[in-house]
């Protein structure tokens, strides 16, 4: 368990050296510690508190009852969501049951909180799977060259290694940036199969659930049966059986109020919300990718604004001879090198592609 929170706080701390996007990280220091926290959230209600409670006339003993309705899922009558509440029916949902009436079960709140956090390891999946194939590869390559503040020596000679591993490997680093580009893909491709996931959990009822609820939020709860009320119902019932004193076996039937689902209730509503939300930012980011990769004017207008004061002859003189790769590199150079130390860094390879002398590129 220390080891599970040591992760997690590693994956929230600032980072010093940047390998992704705004929109990645909204995928792993965003929505997992809010999914984690749901986790927690609705754990600490079903096992600390009181997550459901029943009431029936005959002597069952609460505690017993409780703890069979809760393992063995309670459920709501179909014809009961569309009668007047407080003349025919007491609660959408309950109702007096008449043999070979259709029931639907709620079994799915034992598991919500593993479900969620679940959820919250799929989220990080992706940023685990970038972090091994990036390696620590422009962290090593900064070289201090973040720090404002470095010895000028030691500054020029740290510019040299720079340009000169740049140059080693250029044409080199397409997989790089390919491999970026899976992650991006893995983002989407998790946060659209989520929305799938949380809809087969809940019978096929979050792929609608934030349109609908939107449109009957307003409404009087008495006179409305949407979908806060049909997925997460806070009064349900429950049928016991137990031996009578003459062996046969005997129904009672309960009503259980299920408190933990007004906590369900609003967790799923954000949920579909910011994953719709996530969902479209996401493929947003895969297709600008795309478009990064084939247009090389794309590039340049992406290294613009990241590279400072950099003068705008010497990027165009490496954007034309570099490749998608080589260009990943540099701009994610541009994120983590002060304005300073890019701008010469980015003469100083210009000048070396085009056959000139390093010694001859300082810059004041």
């Amino acid at each position: 368990m220390d080891r599970l929170f040591e992760s997690l706080k590693g994956v929230l701390k600032l980072q010093g050296v940047t390998t992704d996007n705004h929109v990645f990280r909204l995928h792993y220091k965003v929505t997992l510690p809010i999914l984690v926290a749901f986790s927690l959230l609705v754990t600490s209600r079903q096992y600390i508190g009181d997550p459901i409670d029943c009431i029936s006339r005959d002597d069952i003993p609460p505690q017993v009852l409780d703890t069979f309705c809760w393992i063995h899922s309670t459920f709501s009558l179909e014809n009961a969501w569309f009668k007047k509440v407080g003349s025919e029916i007491p609660y959408p949902g309950v109702d007096k049951y008449t043999p070979g009436e259709k029931r639907v079960y709620h079994a799915y709140y034992q598991w919500v909180c593993f479900v969620l956090f679940l959820q919250a390891i799929l989220f990080y999946v992706p940023r685990y799977f970038w972090k091994c194939m990036e390696a620590g590869k422009i962290k090593a390559m900064l070289m201090e060259l973040n720090n404002p503040v470095l010895n000028e020596a030691k500054r020029e000679a740290n510019l040299r290694l720079l340009v000169d591993y740049v140059i080693a490997n250029f044409n080199h680093n397409d997989g790089y940036s390919v491999f970026y580009l899976l992650a991006e893909i893995m983002n989407t491709v998790n946060v659209i199969g989520q929305m799938y996931l949380m809809d087969t959990f809940l019978g096929g009822a979050f792929s609608s659930y934030g349109t609908q609820v939107w449109k009957f939020s307003d409404w009087d709860w008495t006179l409305r049966y949407d979908p806060m009320i049909r997925v997460f119902p806070r009064l349900t019932k429950c049928t016991f059986h137990r031996y009578g004193s003459s062996g046969d076996v005997q129904r009672h039937d309960a009503m259980c109020i299920l408190p933990i689902n007004i906590i369900n209730e609003k967790i799923y509503v954000f949920l579909w919300f910011w994953f719709v939300v996530l969902s479209v930012a996401s493929c947003i980011a895969v297709l600008y990718r795309i478009l990064l990769f084939v247009s090389p004017d794309a590039r340049m207008r992406a290294l613009k604004p990241r590279a400072g004061v950099a003068r705008e002859e010497h990027l165009e003189i490496v954007l034309r001879k570099c490749k998608m790769g080589d260009w990943f590199v540099i701009h994610l150079l541009a994120k983590n090198l002060h304005s300073l130390n890019f701008r010469d860094f980015m003469s100083n390879l210009s000048r070396r592609l085009e056959g000139k002398n390093y010694s001859d590129a300082s810059e004041a």
